[in-house]
């Protein structure tokens, strides 16, 4: 008996260890602000949220919004940004929830309150019009706005965009959220977040130490998890291709052609339902282009802005 009662505390003990590692808290905003926030002003009241938002670049010239995706950042923009804001006014910003932005007030994650998150992020600004960039889950908010409010829109640029029906995200119902993913509230170490990340570029080197960090602490911001957690579980998918028809703005597709997170098939489902679209399909590329190569989706990106400037 006392040999069982000695192995039942050592297992204890090394459940309590095993506990104690997996635990992973909130950050301290205040510390997270000091690392990746810029500059204060970049904190703003946006109507009833509270973002993270960056605008540079000439503010009378051509304006540029970019929409991250899913678990992601204004920083995934940051190489693109830094090459386009001589020429562009660039904006972009962390949605509610992600990154440096307060999770939304009301607990609200679902299309309709991005649409007027958006909305009120221009008028803001003081943008009649603007083109729209957004990467996956921020390419499928791009499009719906401007199938909602095409006055608002001048071009669209659609990297690896979500939208399509795929395994656990049918038309017409809710996402099936595991239980075992609302376990990342309190369970979420860095290496089992590195190596969720690193499917989604073809080359897994690109994951450096520092990128790994990076999106490792965005996702401890207070709030943040239970955020993703919300957005997820109230994404209703519908089919695309009655909204994508009536798009009549030069769309850009940027798609890598090792996309192991949104296939690259979906592209021609692209195509075949925007009247005005044109593809750059990224060899040896993953998910994740703006980051993994930028230089090739900023050069199809720069010579599509040029084209259709006078459109």
């Amino acid at each position: 008996m006392k040999i069982l009662a000695l192995a039942g505390g050592i297992a204890l003990v090394a459940l309590l260890a095993l506990a104690a590692w997996l635990w992973t808290p909130d950050r301290d905003r205040a510390s997270l602000e000091a690392v990746y926030l810029r500059a204060p002003g970049d904190l703003r009241p946006v109507g009833p949220w509270r973002l993270h938002l960056r605008d540079t670049g000439p503010r009378d010239a051509p304006a540029i919004l970019f929409i991250h995706g899913f678990g992601s950042s204004l920083h995934t923009w940051e190489t693109w940004a830094s090459a386009l804001e001589s020429t562009y006014r660039v904006v972009r910003f962390d949605l509610p929830g992600n990154g440096l932005s307060d999770p939304d007030p009301t607990g609200d994650y679902s299309d309709a309150r991005s649409m007027a998150l958006i909305v009120a992020v221009m008028d803001s600004l003081g943008l009649a019009r603007a083109t729209l960039a957004g990467h996956s889950i921020g390419g499928r908010l791009a499009w719906t706005f401007a199938a909602r409010h095409p006055e608002r829109v001048e071009r669209l640029v659609l990297v690896a965009p979500d939208g399509f029906a795929s395994p656990g995200f049918e038309y017409g119902r809710a996402a099936d959220v595991p239980a075992s993913l609302a376990v990342m509230r309190f369970v979420l170490p860095k290496p089992l977040l590195t190596m969720s990340l690193e499917p989604a570029y073809a080359d897994p080197s690109v994951m450096t130490p520092a990128l790994a960090t990076r999106y490792h602490e965005m996702m401890l911001a207070p709030g943040a998890r239970q955020a993703m957690l919300a957005r997820m579980r109230q994404t209703v998918l519908t089919d695309p291709v009655p909204q994508l028809r009536g798009i009549r703005v030069p769309t850009l597709l940027i798609w890598g052609e090792q996309d192991a997170m949104i296939p690259f098939a979906n592209a021609q489902d692209y195509l075949g339902a925007l009247p005005n679209a044109r593809l750059a399909a990224l060899p040896g590329v993953g998910h994740v282009p703006q980051e993994e190569r930028p230089e090739l989706g900023l050069a199809a990106l720069s010579d599509f802005l040029k084209a259709t400037q006078a459109q």
